[in-house]
C-alpha cells in the first residue's frame, strides 16, 4: 500500500450480478488522477481482471476486503452478504437499509460496532439534491424488457425463465422483438414515473421494440395526484413502477381492485422496477418477495376464471445490460469519487455522512446499542 487515495474495488457476491461500480475506464482516469485502484478478482464481473490490470490497477484475491486495512475505502454495489461480523471500513455501495427495508437496524448495527461508515450511494446527491449517480436508465429498459418477456412466456401457458445478461442493447432489442412476433406492435404498457430516468428508460424501450407511440401510456406525479388504485391500469399489458417511493401513497394497484375486474381484466404483467417489496409503504401489495434472474416472476392470486398476472421485482435489473449499465453508472459517479479524499468538505460526501449518522442512531435505538 502507498500514500496515495486508495479504492479498493470488491467482487459481488449476490447471484448473477454482473455490473462493477468501477470499470476499468474510471478506474484508469483515477490512476492518472493519483489513485491507487485495488481490484478483486472476480470470474462474475462482466469486466475480466485483464481489463483491469491493463490499465494499471492492481488485482487481489477474490473477497479479499475484509482483511483490507481499515483506512482504505471499500467499493461495491449490492448489499453485502447476511452476516453479524462488526464493519470496521469504509463501505461505499447500495446498502438498501435507510428506508427501513427488512433487516435494515441489524445492517447499521455491523458499522455501529465495528465503527465502520457507510456512504450509501442511493443517498449520494448534490447540492441541488440530485443524485449523482444512479442506474435508473437501465433498470427502466431492462426492466421494460423484462416485462415484455414475461409477456411472451404467459401467452405460451408458462413462466418465464432464467434470463441471462445480454452483451449490448442491440442483442436485448432483437431477441423481444423476435419474441414477440417481430414487433411489439399491439402490447398496451403504462409506465408510472415516466419523467424520471428509470421511467425514460422504460419508455425507450418500449418504443424500440415497436410499440405505437399511443400505446406508451406515460404518468407521472400529475397522473397520480388523485391517488389510487387506479383502473387505467387494468386496461394495459403491461404495468411498470419506475417512482422513488418516500412516503405512504395510496396504492398503485391491490387484490380488491384486481378481483373486481374479473376475467375482462388486461393487465398480465406488472414490473416492479421500484422494488419497494418489503417497505411497509409498498404502492403494490400484490406479492411480497423479491424474483430473480433464475426465477424473474412471481404469480399473483387472481381467483379462479381469471386471467394470470404475474410481478417481475428484480431488484438489480440493469445487470441485462451490465457493460453499458457499469459504464453509465461509473462516468457519473467518477466526479464524486474524485472529491473523497476532501470528503468532510465535499458536499456530496459531508451530506452522505450526516445522513449515516443520523440513521446510525435510528438503529442503535433500535438495537439497544
Amino acid at each position: 500500500m502507498t500514500n496515495k487515495p486508495t479504492f479498493w474495488l470488491r467482487c459481488e457476491k449476490k447471484e448473477f450480478e454482473r455490473r462493477a461500480a468501477l470499470t476499468p475506464t474510471t478506474s484508469k482516469k483515477l490512476i492518472d488522477a493519483g489513485f491507487d485502484i485495488i481490484v478483486e478478482r472476480d470470474e462474475q464481473r462482466i469486466f475480466d481482471d485483464a481489463e483491469y490490470e491493463a490499465v494499471g490497477c492492481t488485482l487481489v484475491a477474490n473477497n479479499s476486503w475484509p482483511a483490507a486495512p481499515t483506512d482504505v475505502p471499500i467499493i461495491g454495489l449490492k448489499e453485502l452478504p447476511e452476516s453479524e461480523e462488526p464493519l470496521p471500513h469504509t463501505h461505499i455501495q447500495f446498502a438498501h437499509c435507510y428506508k427501513k427495508q427488512a433487516g435494515w437496524s441489524k445492517v447499521l448495527s455491523r458499522f455501529h460496532r465495528g465503527g465502520g461508515t457507510l456512504y450509501d450511494i442511493e443517498f449520494l446527491n448534490d447540492p441541488t439534491g440530485r443524485r449523482v449517480a444512479a442506474f435508473g436508465f437501465h433498470a427502466g429498459f431492462s426492466g421494460a424488457a423484462a416485462g415484455a418477456l414475461a409477456l411472451v412466456a404467459q401467452r405460451k401457458g408458462a413462466p418465464l425463465g432464467l434470463l441471462t445478461p445480454y452483451e449490448n442493447e442491440g442483442a436485448m432489442i432483437a431477441q423481444v422483438k423476435q419474441l414477440l412476433g417481430g414487433s411489439g406492435k399491439g402490447v398496451r404498457a403504462l409506465v408510472i414515473g415516466a419523467l424520471g430516468r428509470c421511467g425514460r428508460g422504460a419508455v425507450d424501450l418500449f418504443r424500440k421494440i415497436g410499440l405505437d407511440e399511443d400505446d406508451i401510456v406515460k404518468w407521472d406525479m400529475a397522473e397520480t395526484a388523485k391517488g389510487g388504485p387506479f383502473d387505467e391500469i387494468l386496461d394495459v399489458d403491461i404495468f411498470v413502477n419506475c417512482i422513488y417511493l418516500s412516503s405512504q401513497i395510496p396504492a398503485f394497484i391491490d387484490h380488491a381492485h384486481i378481483a373486481a375486474a374479473g376475467p375482462t381484466r388486461r393487465l398480465s404483467v406488472i414490473v416492479d422496477v421500484s422494488c419497494d417489496t418489503t417497505n411497509p409503504f409498498n404502492p403494490i401489495p400484490v406479492y411480497n418477495i423479491n424474483t430473480t434472474f433464475d426465477k424473474p416472476t412471481v404469480p399473483v392470486a387472481v381467483g379462479a376464471g381469471n386471467p394470470p398476472l404475474s410481478v417481475v421485482s428484480i431488484d438489480h435489473l440493469p445487470t441485462l445490460l451490465p457493460r453499458e449499465a457499469s459504464e453509465q453508472f461509473s462516468a457519473d459517479l467518477l466526479p464524486s469519487l474524485l472529491e473523497f479524499p476532501a470528503r468532510q468538505t465535499a458536499p456530496v460526501w459531508a451530506q452522505a455522512e450526516r445522513l449515516f449518522q443520523s440513521k446510525l442512531g435510528e438503529a442503535a435505538a433500535v438495537e439497544g446499542l
